[in-house]
């Protein structure tokens, strides 16, 4: 109910966790009431069918390397080493990133995912400029092999050649068996260690940061009004 208008919802893939169907009824039923009409939602292959009966304006299915544009924005939808089964026997299902374009910007959102050389094409072809990547759920070392830890995500950021990192997913609930504070602590000691560590950007609820590309004025903060934040907001426990 504190959401601002929204245009796009993205998914990243039918998890439980990143797929809420209570969540989702209630973001279009809201928009409808108070704006009149419901927004777009931008799911992988294969997952329509989980999103259909929600309510929502129109449903796009993409796979990766495949583009949506709506007004001025060009959604890709990117690879990732992760799953998509929402089920045990639904293992068609799709999943992935997306960069989001606008007016010569770019961001990055990775959804969940492990360390892949795929960072380095998406890089490549897409010159993110912000890169939104997971740092929890790395414990026992087993779950790396579909999560990053803050260790893989700082060599992600690398590969992407980004301007600027944002972690996410972590810090909602418990997730694995680290502890639920732990991700950012590491995140700090890899960045430092990296020499990247100016570069990450911890955000804080309720406060906007403007982002500036290099060889401008240094990022600033504001508070705003009220809420002021992206109207494309990948539905994700980040």
């Amino acid at each position: 109910k504190d959401l601002p208008p929204i245009d796009v919802v993205l998914i990243t893939h039918a998890h439980f966790d990143h797929l809420h169907r209570p969540s989702l009824r209630a973001i279009a039923r809201l928009s409808r009431r108070r704006y009149g009409t419901a927004p777009m939602i931008v799911v992988p292959h294969d997952v329509r069918d989980v999103v259909s009966d929600l309510g929502y304006r129109e449903v796009c299915e993409l796979n990766w390397w495949q583009s949506w544009e709506h007004a001025n924005l060009t959604v890709t939808h990117t690879p990732s080493q992760h799953w998509g089964a929402r089920m045990l026997h639904d293992i068609h299902r799709g999943y992935g990133g997306y960069v989001i374009a606008a007016g010569g910007y770019s961001i990055y959102h990775a959804g969940d995912t492990a360390y892949f050389k795929g960072f380095q094409e998406i890089g490549r072809r897409l010159e993110p400029q912000i890169a939104l990547l997971p740092i929890g759920a790395y414990s026992p070392p087993a779950f790396r092999n579909v999560h990053t830890s803050p260790g893989d995500a700082v060599q992600a950021f690398r590969d992407l050649n980004a301007h600027w990192m944002i972690p996410m997913h972590y810090g909602t609930f418990r997730l694995s068996h680290e502890p639920i504070e732990e991700p950012p602590q590491l995140l700090a000691s890899e960045a430092k260690a990296a020499g990247v560590e100016e570069k990450v950007l911890v955000l804080e609820e309720g406060k906007t940061r403007i982002f500036t590309l290099p060889g401008q004025r240094n990022i600033r903060y504001r508070k705003p009004d009220r809420w002021s934040i992206p109207n494309l907001i990948p539905h994700q426990n980040s």
